[in-house]
């Protein structure tokens, strides 16, 4: 891992992500290995798949928390700030002014929203062909990716996807704890286990005080902040899973119409970063722009409190044998999860008919085999996207 870098430096690696960054969390997850482990080389293929699952651990937006934690280990907690600022900026610059400007702003079925998907099949196929080479090293691990697509694609909700990480983590103990490595790189990190307690303890206290005092205030705001700091909290699956959660706060209470709601969805779909910024559009639309600030940092809030009071421990618990073994299964699990997310909804909606397929199976290539960056392919694929539209 190189040395610490500044906090300009890591604002400029985020915002380029944040501005790139097409196709969901788990391509997501594939922009940021080649940007932070490729490139950078700020952190080793080994601490990045550890990190991927410890926040699959925890809940919230998994792609996000990785952000943050490069972030905290890069610069500390202004580090862990300012990439999370970075990569989530724009697209609640876009949403906030997608709500304002609801009645006539539309994108509906432009092509380049098409093109987008077509381009994230090809970065998430290229992540997990990475990914799955690393943490799938042996049959063993390949059997336990291959369980866990399958009991996904069966059984497909994230109280599934909690039960095989589970289930992965109890067979990685029993099975890899005798294969550890002996010697990992330490991660250096500023914060103290101390201030992850307290961190845990804040969030521990938010979720039982901000009920009360929105049933005591009856303050807008307050209540906004509530109701995405309870959802950001429980929301295990990633981004998709906000979708009902979300809906029955605000619809059945009449704060937005169901049309009004799909339309936030949609957009949010359609730009690049975390798929959470859905809040700060239908935190725009109760309460305006700042309704919208508000209902993003409650949304996120969680986030950071669960990667500042979990990151602290990771370290020590890494270079222990039992818990490498831990991790070794549930890196198993997660090429699973991946492969099964890369399924659906990734290649299902991305991928209509050959001519989608081909233009898929191009920016593969340039990736894999002509290593261009993932930002080139994203400008590749739209371009190209709106040439096939036009001669087919």
């Amino acid at each position: 891992m190189r040395k610490k870098g500044s906090l300009l430096e890591i604002l400029g690696a985020s915002l380029k992500l944040g501005l790139t960054s097409f196709g969901g969390p788990v391509a997501h997850l594939a922009y940021f290995k080649d940007e932070y482990v490729d490139k950078r080389k700020w952190l080793n293929d080994k601490l990045y798949a550890d990190i991927i699952a410890l926040c699959q651990f925890l809940p919230g937006p998994a792609s996000s928390q990785v952000g943050i934690a490069i972030g905290l280990l890069r610069g500390g907690l202004l580090g862990g700030l300012v990439s999370w600022f970075g990569f989530t900026i724009p697209s609640v610059i876009v949403l906030i002014t997608f709500a304002l400007l609801f009645q006539t702003y539309t994108l509906g079925d432009a092509t380049f929203i098409a093109s987008l998907k077509i381009v994230a099949v090809a970065v998430v196929a290229h992540a997990i062909f990475g990914m799955g080479q690393k943490l799938t090293p042996d049959r063993p691990r390949i059997a336990i990716a291959l369980i866990a697509l399958f009991i996904l694609l069966a059984f497909p909700s994230a109280w599934m996807q909690i039960a095989i990480i589970i289930g992965a983590a109890l067979i990685g103990y029993l099975m890899f704890s005798k294969e550890a490595e002996s010697k990992l790189h330490p991660i250096k990190i500023s914060i103290t286990k101390t201030q992850g307690i307290i961190s845990l303890s804040i969030l521990a206290i938010l979720l039982i005080g901000l009920p009360i005092a929105a049933q005591v205030t009856t303050n807008s705001y307050v209540t906004i902040f509530d109701m995405f700091f309870r959802v950001g909290s429980i929301v295990f699956g990633g981004g998709h899973v906000v979708l009902p959660l979300m809906e029955q706060q605000v619809v059945p209470n009449g704060l937005l119409t169901s049309s009004e709601f799909l339309a936030g969805y949609g957009m949010a779909n359609a730009v690049p970063g975390p798929l959470f910024t859905f809040s700060s559009y239908i935190g725009t639309m109760i309460n305006g722009i700042t309704g919208g600030i508000i209902a993003t940092i409650a949304m996120f809030l969680p986030s950071f409190l669960l990667i500042i009071g979990t990151l602290p421990f990771l370290s020590e618990l890494r270079n222990r044998s039992r818990f490498q073994g831990i991790l070794a299964g549930v890196n198993a699990s997660v090429v699973g999860i991946l492969l099964a997310a890369f399924y659906d909804p990734v290649f299902t909606s991305g991928i209509t008919n050959g001519v989608d397929f081909a233009l898929a199976a191009v920016l593969f290539a340039l990736l894999r085999f002509w290593k261009k960056p993932a930002w080139m392919i994203v400008i590749i694929g739209v371009v190209l996207g709106e040439i096939l539209h036009y001669m087919f």
